[in-house]
């Protein structure tokens, strides 16, 4: 037995809304952090979690939405009333309908980067043999300025912003952070500065949502910076993981943080959970995903802290995997199949966490009008994810799923933390 998937209406087109908008009722707001196309699946399949087992919240009604990459992604979603379950249609199922998202277009190589940096070798190729050979500086420093001649990213984020102008330009949604009915802050930051950029905020929402997204995930080394009215911007988590402060500074009383990054516990000790062996098995990619794991981490930890030394009046709840997960940590997410399984196993145990925590969860959801479902909490039957039919797939497609999942038996096991 599954959950259903009844069709949800269009929502209608979203009037403007001014800051000084009356508010009734509780103000809940969403705070998404980044982590890539795992950070999404985690958090599709916990929203997705949090929507069928809490009773009096509605994920499409927050009052205000703050995301970061990825987490951008879903926050400007929810904002323009696309649900949890839609969310996870578009973008980890295989349908092929109007919201399909595929994380395939963001693989694409930055031709137009590396060609704008192989322009400028020969001149700087010419100005290093000068201050080497003329000028007589020493032949490090005089070819660290080639350094310039080496692109800003890999790949070619344009896709990001055309694919998500698609999505919010149907009906009943908006591109603009202007019409939406709550308020949608997503977080870039400023390269120049290393400032944080709230787009959607007064100044800053004249700039279309798909914009601020791909700005917002544009993670240095991946993908090269994104101009913007003359300036130019990067990943929003460098600066802050969730800058909750946006909502909390807003008058938020309740506060959901969804955070898909945690270092990994390989040596829990007493505990039995998915065992890998020694981190450094993995070679450089598991140590660097457990590395940027803890300092992001660490400093979300310290976040929290503050938040709640500085808003004694607001209920934060911070939602994130456990620790001692090595399905989370070892993911291979370009898999389509595990994919759907990352997503089923964030949604479980989403709900093992709000079962477990249900005496210290209960009475702070109840005080803004939340309540768990704890029959839902107890249905073992409760899935997100349906297996599909061997007749709903094309020949192809199995082809294709098949040597996904063969590649990533070739290289999964070398490469943690992907």
């Amino acid at each position: 037995m599954t959950t259903s998937r009844a069709a949800h209406p269009v929502p209608s087109p979203r009037p403007a809304r001014s800051r000084s908008d009356k508010v009734t009722g509780p103000r809940i707001a969403l705070a998404l952090a980044g982590g890539g196309p795992l950070g999404a699946i985690y958090e599709i399949g916990a929203l997705c979690a949090l929507a069928d087992n809490l009773d009096g919240l509605d994920l499409n009604r927050c009052d205000h939405y703050v995301g970061v990459s990825a987490g951008g992604f879903i926050a400007a979603g929810l904002a323009n009333g696309i649900t949890p379950r839609e969310l996870c249609e578009a973008f980890i199922e295989d349908g092929k309908g109007r919201d399909h998202f595929d994380p395939a277009w963001l693989l694409k190589p930055a031709w137009a980067e590396f060609g704008s940096r192989l322009q400028r070798l020969p001149g700087l190729l010419g100005s290093a043999l000068w201050a080497w050979g003329v000028q007589g500086k020493a032949f490090t420093n005089a070819f660290e300025r080639l350094g310039a001649a080496m692109p800003t990213g890999v790949l070619d984020n344009e896709g990001v912003h055309q694919q998500i102008e698609r999505l919010f330009s149907q009906p009943g949604r908006t591109n603009d952070f202007r019409q939406l009915r709550a308020r949608l802050t997503l977080v870039a930051t400023q390269l120049d500065t290393g400032e944080a950029a709230p787009f959607g905020k007064a100044g800053w929402d004249h700039v279309p949502i798909s914009r601020a997204i791909q700005a917002s995930a544009a993670l240095p080394g991946l993908f090269p910076p994104v101009e913007i009215d003359g300036e130019h911007y990067v990943d929003g988590a460098l600066k802050k993981t969730l800058h909750a402060t946006v909502a909390l500074d807003d008058g938020a009383e309740l506060l959901l943080c969804l955070n898909p990054l945690v270092p990994f516990r390989a040596h829990a000790v007493g505990e039995h959970i998915d065992h890998i062996p020694s981190l450094v098995e993995g070679g450089f990619p598991a140590v660097m995903s457990q590395t940027f794991r803890s300092m992001i981490h660490s400093r979300l930890e310290l976040g929290m802290k503050n938040y709640e030394r500085l808003y004694p009046g607001s209920d934060i709840v911070l939602i994130e995997p456990d620790q001692r997960d090595a399905k989370l940590f070892t993911a291979n997410t370009f898999s389509y199949r595990q994919r759907r399984e990352l997503a089923e196993h964030a949604y479980q145990q989403t709900r093992k966490m709000l079962r477990e925590r249900q005496a210290e969860l209960a009475p702070k959801l109840a005080r803004h009008g939340v309540t768990l479902k704890m029959a839902s909490l107890r249905n073992p039957d409760l899935h997100l994810v349906n297996e599909p039919t061997v007749s709903a797939q094309t020949t192809l497609g199995r082809q294709l799923h098949a040597t996904l999942d063969d590649l990533q038996r070739e290289l999964g096991t070398t490469a943690p933390g992907r």
